[in-house]
């Protein structure tokens, strides 16, 4: 059936005991989604507002937050909705969207953690040509690198897999995902498969550039005890959040091509929810805590705030 021309109704999975317990789904998906959008939007507008912060290293971060809350809205609003109203359906044109919009952040993440990655490079090996190699004109060339090449991955695969004839409707996921869509059609997925394997030694490209980067990181702190100390402040958040975001990837992407009956439907919504949920509330915690400007500015909001509502209770007293 053509699926482009008219959209089809696609089923998605049920939360167990969702009917019984569908309140306190909400109520927990409604406090990760506003706690994402809250923490995230406050990390870009401290990094916007505050002049100290205008340094290449808190402009990726900015990015970073950025595309956190754009891939979370990809999926918070629609779960949201089916749990109030209690309808796991959507239509084949919003399914590709969802897909879209999920998967193009994850890739969008890897490539600014990429990014950031050089950064931490030229910042600690080549301290003194930092700013003539990280100028405003190379940051806007890797930032547009770091959304361009993961959008301009990720189409060509929506478009592929969602040209093709569907036989099937539903889709074992909580969201759409590529392979999932793919999967629905009775048609041979060659063509996808051989798009899919271009699409991660595109990628690979990057995790290879990641590897070099703290290969020559770790060798530069050997040497020297102030490198060795930015390394543990700015490096270790990087890599915890790769390793983080790489399993989980890796996993997502292993269960939707060859699945695993074997796996527990629990654990599997779990890891599944874990590339929407850990990367987008861990980074702004991990890198805007731990880097000591933002701490900084942080904590003089916060002391704002409250000499701000006690002079508003001296007042009304």
């Amino acid at each position: 059936m053509d699926n482009m021309s008219s959209p089809l109704r696609l089923t998605l999975m049920v939360p167990k005991q969702s009917e019984t317990y569908w309140h306190l789904y909400f109520t927990c998906f409604l406090f990760i989604y506003l706690l994402i959008l809250s923490i995230n939007i406050r990390l870009v507008m401290v990094i916007i507002m505050q002049k100290a912060l205008r340094e290449p290293m808190y402009i990726f971060l900015c990015h970073l937050s950025v595309n956190g809350v754009y891939g979370a809205s990809g999926f918070y609003p629609k779960f949201l909705s089916d749990l109030i109203l209690n309808s796991y359906v959507i239509s084949s044109h919003m399914c590709a969207l969802q897909s879209f919009v999920i998967y193009s952040s994850l890739l969008c993440e890897f490539t600014i953690l990429t990014v950031m990655s050089y950064d931490r490079y030229v910042a600690i090996c080549k301290p003194l040509d930092y700013h003539s190699k990280l100028t405003k004109y190379t940051c806007v060339k890797l930032i547009l690198f770091s959304w361009m090449v993961p959008n301009f991955s990720v189409i060509p695969a929506a478009l592929l897999s969602n040209l093709r004839p569907f036989c099937k409707y539903h889709i074992d996921k909580l969201y759409c995902d590529n392979w999932s869509i793919v999967k629905l059609s009775c048609a041979s997925s060659f063509v996808n498969n051989v798009y899919g394997y271009i699409v991660a030694v595109i990628f690979c490209c990057c995790a290879v550039i990641i590897i070099v980067s703290y290969a020559k990181l770790i060798s530069a702190c050997k040497a020297s005890l102030e490198n060795r100390r930015k390394f543990w402040q700015t490096c270790l958040p990087h890599i915890l959040s790769l390793m983080n975001f790489t399993f989980a990837l890796l996993f997502d992407v292993m269960y939707s091509r060859y699945g695993s009956n074997d796996i527990p439907e629990s654990l599997r919504n779990f890891l599944a929810l874990e590339l929407v949920i850990v990367p987008p509330v861990f980074n702004p915690l991990i890198y805007g805590l731990n880097i000591r400007a933002v701490r900084r500015v942080f904590a003089s909001c916060i002391s704002a705030r409250v000499n701000i509502s006690e002079a508003q209770k001296g007042l009304k007293s």
